[in-house]
């Protein structure tokens, strides 16, 4: 998976479609991103002392990875990502649009 936590994506399908964002927690395991403002239900919450009024709370759910695109921070374009190995043998994400790196993966090896 090559989408990190606090990297701007675009929502590509579902009811959200076109919506750039960020991303607030990734689940490696279940393939799932949570992203801010989008794919947000409502909780129905009872009287209880930790929360005394009760009532609706809004809350992001997450979605499938596939459904949504990073966006380049160079070229400001939504696109794939791919990996570089540079010459210090240290692993990057790059866009494939524009060629740029986006994020260091793994720092260099000694």
């Amino acid at each position: 998976m090559r989408v990190n936590k606090d990297d701007q994506v675009l929502v590509i399908s579902g009811s959200s479609r076109g919506k750039r964002s960020r991303v607030v927690k990734v689940d490696r395991a279940g393939g799932l991103v949570t992203v801010e403002g989008v794919n947000v239900v409502h909780k129905h919450v009872r009287r209880s002392r930790r929360n005394p009024q009760g009532g609706r709370l809004t809350m992001e759910m997450p979605i499938a990875v596939s459904n949504v695109q990073v966006i380049c921070p160079l070229c400001t374009q939504p696109t794939r990502v791919g990996v570089r190995y540079g010459e210090d043998s240290a692993k990057f994400r790059v866009c494939k649009k524009c060629g740029a790196d986006i994020a260091q993966i793994s720092p260099a090896k000694k």
